[in-house]
């Protein structure tokens, strides 16, 4: 036997970003990103103004941070799709800090919160926004995208946003009343195109909201509809105003400059997370996104711009555009600046009721029914809605601070939770604990154990996550006295084996401490065909008959509860397999075992003697292979022999004779017979059913090839034939070069 080295090769898809164009270059930035960028400027514009006028800053002040935002943040951004810009965040701050220092000083204020953030960033504090629950970040969207909704929903229906969602929600009635019936039209229109054109084919590579603005902007111009629109001073280069020093106590100068710092810090981290779970593009350096937006808030704060933090509004909006690069986020800042310097005229002809509408469609997709289904099935629901409500009720940072808050009570309940079933089947006693132990519950624990009658058999299953020694000694302390009672008492953990580690005092996991306690996936099948050790669970008489049912019995116990989840997915979204897996019905070759693979890994096919009849002789295996090539799109397709094989020694002593179903498809493997006849001489320390064996594998490797659709995938590089071969005797497996013939070790 020939044995090669075979080495992989790793790669390793780390955190890139670059400031040049996407991979598909500048007709990539073209098609994807410069329509984006035109709808992240139409949506900024409004915002940018908005929230000025709402901070008591000139509105110059929220163009400028728009314009640093998109420009300078989009450059040395860690997370390309994210827009930075003014914040409705920080409105009620910075209106604080402009009635108690004046607009000069804020300015400046905004410096230091730039410089801070800086050394934030340099200090690598950014990547625990990473720790935070995919419920909280979820819940935050949802929470944006009501409070957007609700509050465009006004403007759209002629009025103006009220503020708060309660606000909000109690002037709605006296706004339908009041409804401006041409902002009404307009909206709808825009909502009606926002909807639609994404379903429309070919026409969908310009962005619906670059569309619905463009109509609704038409339609208020074409019927000279008497409308609110963009509003932009005639003259606005003279209301810059530089920064100053602030006059004041101090520390309500430091107080001021680390507030508007971290809170603009969490937004921005918090925005960079909800953005990763957008889009499938590349993910957020933290770190280095903390540090882009320290530089903006320097350099707007030193041209006398609004703090700027990543927003999830233009960024949420941004993604939906299409964009794919960092080039979308400068280029809207581009705009902002030539809009400023040339186009205020134009802009001031788009209907806020259009940018409304435009909001609302965005805002009511943050409200994501997929993810609620996700959240509901790993039971977070209630930290999302801790949060979502939070957001609502309260604001952004403090809604995140509920959501954790509710996160941090449900891990610690669940840490500290246990659920202990005691139940007396076929003359012994089962007490089956799920959950983590703490010393917390180990009170609880113990009654129930202590509960069973003397000098009988206990079978104490732990299907456990963690349990800590004090937890470890209540369980140990009860199981020596009571077997000094004179009764029995087996351990068998499931999940992890904490309980026998500690009592072999060896803190390796998987390494096995009693021999009489077989790893959790070998058990039943493990000792059921050999003797018995007398503390080892024999099944019952009724059961010793019938192992089919045993086995049935001890999966739904043991493993259903763990690949539940598991099976739950695929069952929701089809099978995946990346490879077709080609092999012997032989009772003792078991794929999934020893290729360490699970549900929904491999579309298998099992035949005597893992043949593969030539395209056309054979329907059965010729549809299984079709199936996996043209439907699941498999990208390997693996033939494994094995040692000892039944099949190869009928094949080679000629002992099944027809008429017979065997005979007729042992003929199959004649071919192989007659590979193994044009070798004669190789490999003569292999027993003859071996090199059989190994004939075979390359035979069929070859007969696969005759389907069309395998040949084709073959050369188009989609899809790899594989050669595998299983020794039985020392479990151990390897690869096969089937020019060659031999073996190769994948273990050196």
């Amino acid at each position: 036997m020939t044995v090669s080295e075979e080495r992989s090769k790793k790669s390793h898809a780390g955190e890139h970003t670059t400031a040049g164009p996407p991979p598909g270059g500048l007709r990539s930035v073209l098609r994807y990103d410069l329509p984006a960028s035109f709808v992240v400027f139409l949506v900024a514009v409004p915002l940018s103004l908005g929230i000025a006028a709402a901070s008591g800053a000139p509105l110059i002040a929220g163009l400028i941070a728009a314009v640093v935002g998109g420009i300078l943040g989009g450059l040395v951004s860690g997370a390309p799709l994210q827009v930075a810009g003014p914040a409705a965040g920080l409105t009620v701050i910075v209106a604080g800090l402009v009635a108690q220092f004046g607009w000069a000083a804020t300015a400046a204020i905004t410096v230091g919160a730039g410089l801070i953030q800086i050394l934030l960033g340099l200090s690598r504090v950014g990547r625990l926004a990473l720790s935070l629950s995919p419920a909280v970040v979820h819940g935050m969207l949802a929470g944006i995208g009501v409070t957007i909704a609700i509050g465009q929903l006004h403007v759209m229906l002629g009025g103006a946003n009220q503020g708060s969602v309660l606000d909000n929600v109690i002037e709605l009635p006296a706004q339908i009343i009041g409804l401006h019936p041409g902002a009404l039209l307009v909206g709808a229109l825009t909502i009606a195109v926002m909807v639609l054109w994404p379903k429309l084919p070919k026409v969908n590579v310009v962005p619906a909201p670059l569309v619905a603005v463009g109509v609704g902007t038409a339609v208020a111009a074409g019927f000279s509809l008497d409308l609110a629109r963009v509003s932009l001073p005639s003259d606005i280069i003279n209301e810059v105003v530089l920064p100053q020093l602030p006059s004041g106590p101090v520390l309500a100068i430091i107080g001021g400059v680390l507030t508007v710092a971290l809170v603009a810090s969490v937004e921005s981290l918090l925005s960079a997370v909800a953005v990763d779970k957008l889009h499938d593009g590349p993910r957020a350096n933290l770190d280095k996104e903390l540090i882009a937006q320290g530089v903006a808030n320097t350099v707007s704060g030193a041209l006398g711009g609004l703090p700027v933090t990543g927003v999830i509004v233009r960024s949420s909006t941004n993604v939906a555009a299409g964009a794919k690069s960092r080039w979308s986020t400068i280029l809207h800042g581009l705009w902002m600046l030539l809009a400023v310097l040339l186009l205020a005229g134009v802009l001031r002809q788009i209907p806020m009721a259009a940018l409304a509408a435009v909001l609302i469609v965005i805002g009511v997709r943050l409200v994501s029914v997929a993810h609620m289904k996700q959240l509901w099935r790993h039971r977070e629901m209630v930290v999302y809605a801790a949060t979502l409500l939070g957001v609502i009720a309260f604001g952004l940072v403090e809604g995140v601070l509920v959501g954790l808050a509710v996160a941090l009570i449900r891990a610690f309940y669940r840490l500290t939770h246990s659920t202990v079933d005691v139940q007396r089947e076929d003359g012994r006693w089962y007490v089956s604990v799920h959950g983590s132990l703490v010393f917390l519950g180990a009170g609880r624990l113990v009654r129930e154990l202590r509960a069973i009658p003397l000098r009988e058999s206990v079978v104490l299953e732990l299907h456990v996550d963690f349990m800590d020694h004090g937890v470890f000694e209540a369980i140990n302390d009860w199981r020596i006295g009571y077997e000094r009672t004179g009764g029995r008492v087996r351990v068998d953990e499931v999940l992890d084996s904490w309980y026998h580690r500690a009592i072999g005092g060896r803190p390796q996991r998987r390494k096995a401490v009693r021999q009489d306690v077989p790893p959790r996936w070998f058990a039943p099948w493990s000792h059921w065909q050999q003797t018995e050790p007398t503390d080892i669970e024999v099944p019952s008489q009724a059961d010793s008959d019938d192992h089919l049912i045993a086995g049935i019995r001890a999966f739904e116990k043991h493993a259903a509860p763990l690949v539940r989840p598991f099976l739950s997915e695929l069952a929701e979204h089809g099978q995946k397999p990346k490879q077709l897996f080609i092999t012997c019905s032989d009772s003792r070759v078991l794929p999934n075992l020893f290729t360490s693979s699970g549900p929904g890994d491999q579309f298998s096919l099992r035949n005597v003697g893992n043949l593969v009849p030539n395209h056309g002789e054979d329907a059965s295996v010729g549809s299984a292979v079709e199936y996996a090539v043209d439907v699941l799109s498999v990208q390997e397709i693996v033939v494994c022999g094995h040692s000892d094989c039944g099949a190869m020694k009928a094949v080679l002593a000629q002992s099944v004779t027809g008429p017979s179903a065997l005979h007729d498809w042992l003929r199959y493997a004649e071919p192989s017979l007659l590979r193994l006849a044009a070798t004669a001489g190789e490999d003569a320390e292999l027993p003859a059913n071996e090199r059989l064996c190994l004939a075979n594998i390359a035979q069929q490797l070859e007969n696969l090839l005759s389907y069309p659709n395998v040949a084709a995938a073959v050369a188009a590089g989609k899809v790899r034939l594989v050669g595998m071969y299983f020794d039985i005797s020392t479990a151990k497996v390897f690869l096969l070069d089937p020019e060659r013939r031999a073996l190769l070790d994948i273990t050196v």
